[in-house]
């Protein structure tokens, strides 16, 4: 019989012992965990988790096996850690079983650990480097170096894709790693997206004549994207523009503001915001290891959403520039529609031409 067990080596010196599931390989990668109790196949085709090894705190994964729930092309996680994964899946649009998708596209996975143990862990000591191998590891250099890098350059599309109606309001949707319910969302409501690569210059976006601009999600350490931060700022006022996780913090550096890594970060589907001018609490979806410091925005900007376990900023409105930015997630539909109101926020800013609160 085969041996299947494999080891997970953690930064800090911890090491598991779990069973093999999906590709076989040695991975190293950013450690992170999530709070889905479903969206497993949202999870891993989010190209926001490009570069880490993902933990599922949910114990029972693949339930309802693989549907098409996918949000790009691929999955982009590292490795994948579940407490246990289901071989027998039930589900009417169940098209395979989650071990034969990680084989099938190279992802490897392990089962069997304690993952609760693996999240608190996290929690307390913070986000870190860990190492899925065959054999125990001995020599620790190789997850102490390991950084995520070109995470933008890497997951973005290679040329413009055009989506939805012609004749409808011509959104351009600057792709940083975008999942497909953002531009979703908008052929929804009539609009005809165009998906431009992350190293369109802001000339180029503008020659499409776009009615508005779409800041996508995306991967990585926001502070990486000088190119892309540089062509922000040329357009800035010159467009409505909405921003959504990496676009929400890639705005405020634009702006002028700062961001910061996180101790764990924010991932999952339960979330809660608090919208600091109605006091109103949405459960949102998020997927995001760096914040926008809500101090270094205030001359140019005001902030509209808070999280309401830590305070951290969720939001930032730009009254001067008829630009909003969100650091959460409405097109996953968290609550599971609560803050969808902010697309149509964004296509009547675009239509009055002028900043709405």
């Amino acid at each position: 019989m085969k041996d299947d067990r494999v080891y997970l080596t953690l930064q800090n010196g911890r090491q598991f012992v779990g069973h093999r599931f999906g590709a076989d390989g040695d991975v190293v990668g950013e450690l992170v965990f999530t709070t889905g109790m479903t969206g497993y196949l949202e999870t891993l085709t989010d190209p926001s988790y490009y570069g880490q090894i993902v933990i599922q705190t949910f114990p029972l994964i693949g339930n309802y096996g693989i549907t098409p729930d996918a949000q790009s092309k691929k999955p982009w996680v590292s490795a994948y850690i579940v407490r246990e994964k289901c071989d027998e899946p039930s589900n009417f649009r169940c098209e395979g079983t989650i071990e034969q998708y990680l084989k099938d596209n190279g992802i490897v996975g392990i089962y069997g650990l304690d993952t609760r143990e693996l999240t608190r862990i996290v929690r307390e000591a913070g986000v870190m480097n860990a190492a899925i191998t065959t054999k125990p590891v001995k020599d620790f250099s190789a997850i102490e170096k390991y950084r995520i890098t070109d995470a933008v350059k890497t997951v973005t599309c290679a040329e413009p894709i055009y989506t939805g109606n012609p004749e409808g309001v011509r959104i351009a949707v600057w792709d940083f790693g975008a999942k497909y319910n953002i531009a979703k969302e908008l052929v929804k409501r009539g609009c005809h997206c165009i998906q431009v690569p992350s190293f369109y210059t802001a000339e180029q976006i503008l020659a499409l004549n776009p009615q508005g601009l779409m800041l996508s999600n995306g991967p990585g350490d926001p502070a990486e994207n000088v190119e892309v931060i540089e062509n922000m700022k040329k357009l800035v006022g010159k467009l409505p523009i909405f921003g959504i996780c990496l676009g929400h913090q890639l705005l405020a550096l634009a702006m002028g503001g700062k961001t910061k890594k996180m101790k764990y970060g924010h991932r999952g589907g339960n979330q809660p915001v608090k919208c600091l001018n109605t006091n109103r609490v949405y459960i949102s979806s998020q997927n995001h290891g760096y914040e926008v410091i809500s101090s270094s925005v205030q001359e140019v900007g005001t902030v509209s959403y808070v999280n309401a376990n830590d305070g951290t900023c969720e939001g930032v409105d730009y009254p001067a520039y008829n630009a909003f930015t969100v650091q959460f997630h409405p097109e996953a539909r968290g609550g599971p529609r609560d803050a969808s109101f902010l697309f149509d926020r964004f296509l009547r800013n675009i239509r009055e031409g002028k900043y709405n609160a």
